[in-house]
């Protein structure tokens, strides 16, 4: 079944579609056999808690992160994405190493050593996944982040990312990049709107939101048209865009690291307001809130449960 588009997405930027449409090449979404949730729960199964976050957390598709902890990635996402096409499955892949992550925040800070790195790491991300179905979703934080960096290191940023949206258009044909574009609480939409597009949106299938954060589909959504409109008027083109919906089920109470009170939210799908619905989570935000004393991207098994029933 193909996307369900709003009327608002339908104009493409001339050029930039694939000539496959990985969603119609795949039967649903693979589930990640080794995600830090099933490894849990795995190896926990007499805890309390494991069926719990088996049933609604660890058996949902979501998707998985590379950066520079992955070792060769090419040799990694080639493994990933091939266990996906044996069973038919569309992965879902974050591409996490730019230069400088997190800058301004912090907590998942690291990426390249350089942009020469960079641009060694990304090609060899895209070519793991050669001809094979896909979506990935492109640096998390990288566009939100211009506030405390250089007009240097802006123009490099910039310039990484463009290349990269060219590597997956060359190397992997048939995935869909979507290029981060934050969240609702970010920056306005016209802003978001400048630094897509100078970040190469147009070369790609389209942008995602909300990546690892906690606002609600529907404040999303209408951020996402308003982006969409800002890119129509300033350049001529609209893209699709998908909702990381793995942790906004109670949306948010203003805080974005480790917040109390939070809920899973829908399953990824196709469709439901943007071009897709997709759980991106990035499991602990860092040392802070009821995550303190973890680091990003660790795995907590309270957290993980309490999410599950929103308290």
């Amino acid at each position: 079944m193909a996307p369900i588009l709003s009327a608002a997405l339908l104009t493409l930027h001339p050029g930039t579609a694939h000539a496959a449409d990985p969603t119609t090449m795949t039967n649903g979404f693979y589930l990640d056999p080794d995600s830090s949730a099933r490894r849990w729960v795995n190896a926990n199964p007499g805890d309390g808690r494991a069926p719990a976050v088996r049933s609604s957390i660890a058996d949902v598709p979501a998707a998985r992160w590379f950066g520079n902890w992955s070792g060769a990635v090419g040799t990694a996402t080639g493994s990933f994405v091939g266990a996906a096409a044996a069973q038919g499955k569309l992965p879902l892949l974050v591409a996490y190493n730019i230069p400088d992550r997190d800058i301004c925040a912090g907590q998942s800070g690291g990426g390249a050593g350089s942009a020469a790195d960079y641009r060694t790491w990304i090609a060899a991300f895209a070519s793991g996944i050669g001809n094979r179905p896909a979506v990935v979703v492109l640096e998390p934080d990288s566009l939100g982040d211009e506030s405390c960096m250089t007009q240097a290191q802006i123009t490099e940023r910039n310039a990484l990312l463009n290349n990269a949206v060219a590597q997956f258009n060359t190397k992997a044909p048939n995935t869909w990049v979507y290029l981060d574009a934050g969240n609702p609480a970010w920056l306005s939409a016209g802003t978001m709107a400048q630094h897509l597009a100078a970040a190469g949106v147009g070369g790609a299938h389209g942008f995602s939101l909300n990546v690892s954060n906690y606002l609600t589909t529907a404040e999303n959504t209408a951020y996402g048209n308003a982006v969409n409109a800002a890119l129509k008027s300033a350049k001529g083109f609209t893209k699709p865009y998908v909702i990381d919906t793995s942790r906004n089920g109670n949306g948010s109470n203003g805080a974005w690291c480790n917040p109390a009170g939070r809920r899973i939210g829908r399953p990824s799908q196709l469709g439901g307001g943007a071009e897709m619905l997709l759980w991106i989570p990035g499991e602990s935000d860092g040392n802070c809130g009821v995550g303190a004393g973890s680091t990003a991207g660790q795995f907590l098994p309270e957290v993980a449960y309490r999410m599950v029933y929103g308290y």
